[in-house]
């Protein structure tokens, strides 16, 4: 569905008004969605379109997927997700997973960013600068 910028726009005013210290607040998101749905203003559904993809957007970029090629104990998952959080924020959302083709090391995804520092990782890199 394209949208006019004038509804992206509005979208953008919105949800950053739904901000509250650089992250999104439920509360504040859920009363400006309700207001807009009562008032019903011109293109308000391509608003609402354009304002629920900033939201996705926000809560992909608070996600945090540790892969690791063994179970990790707790203490070292305390201490990714502090160093993580030092950069990142601590509304972080942690998914662990087990993925044993990555032979030892650990794959961070944290949004967009890739932090690859798997034995599988380092072996590719090896192999692409031949």
């Amino acid at each position: 569905m394209k949208i006019s910028k004038l509804a992206a726009t509005t979208a953008r005013r919105l949800f950053g008004l739904c901000q509250t210290g650089g992250r999104l607040d439920d509360a504040k998101l859920r009363v400006t969605v309700a207001r807009l749905i009562e008032s019903q203003p011109r293109d308000y559904r391509a608003v609402l379109a354009a304002l629920h993809r900033l939201t996705r957007l926000d809560m992909e970029r608070r996600k945090l997927t540790v892969e690791s090629a063994v179970e990790i104990d707790d203490a070292t998952r305390q201490r990714v997700l502090a160093g993580l959080a030092r950069s990142y924020g601590t509304d972080l959302v942690v998914q662990y997973q087990i993925n044993p083709a990555l032979l030892g090391g650990l794959r961070i995804r944290v949004g967009n960013d890739v932090f690859d520092g798997s034995v599988q990782g380092r072996l590719t890199r090896l192999a692409n600068s031949f």
